[in-house]
């Protein structure tokens, strides 16, 4: 499949999962032999069109072995505005330069969604828009967008990214909202996991 704009992607996969007893999201899955949460954005971008040289995934030694780049913030757990600032950096070392970049949380089992609809908006964006994300039923994701790299690097240079919010550092650059209905719901409660009919992987 033939991506519909030429796209970068970072995955952010290395929260504490703290409501969940510290059971990592990344490695819930959908049934015995199904992909990880994380394997499955991987493979959503992938099957996208997304190429694996162009996406990094942000998290912990522990995640399954993926055809993409693996790399961690510094500090481990300082957030995900540090995993945003880390999977520019090791996207950068890579020699990636996609005019776009996609941000993805890897705890939304529906996102293969927005995700596509990311990149077609992207495809069709007027030259002046900067970055995309989702509003899903008036939640606005920031975990769930598309910014032209060149705007995203700058907005990041520099800045203290440790236990920042993601809002804070990017926000500046939603220039339009893309309307969907829950596709980016995320795993964050038992209830969650429940919802979604998932079980946790082993525990690093």
């Amino acid at each position: 499949m033939t991506v519909p704009v030429a796209a970068r992607a970072i995955v952010l996969a290395g929260g504490r999962s703290s409501r969940l007893g510290g059971t990592p999201k990344a490695l819930f899955r959908a049934g015995a032999g199904a992909p990880t949460l994380v394997e499955a954005a991987v493979n959503d971008l992938l099957s996208l069109g997304v190429d694996a040289g162009e996406v990094v995934v942000v998290g912990p030694p522990s995640l399954p072995r993926m055809p993409v780049r693996v790399t961690r913030e510094q500090p481990p757990f300082s957030g995900p505005a540090a995993g945003i600032a880390a999977g520019l950096a090791s996207l950068a070392d890579a020699g990636a330069s996609a005019p776009w970049t996609l941000l993805l949380a890897c705890d939304m089992p529906g996102a293969r969604e927005a995700v596509s609809a990311l990149l077609a908006a992207a495809s069709g964006a007027e030259p002046g828009t900067r970055g995309i994300v989702v509003n899903d039923d008036g939640r606005l994701q920031p975990l769930a967008g598309i910014y032209r790299t060149p705007e995203l690097e700058t907005a990041v240079e520099g800045q203290a990214t440790v236990d920042r919010s993601v809002r804070s550092l990017v926000g500046a650059l939603w220039d339009r909202q893309l309307e969907l209905s829950g596709a980016t719901d995320d795993v964050d409660t038992w209830d969650d996991v429940e919802r979604f009919g998932l079980i946790p992987g082993a525990h690093p």
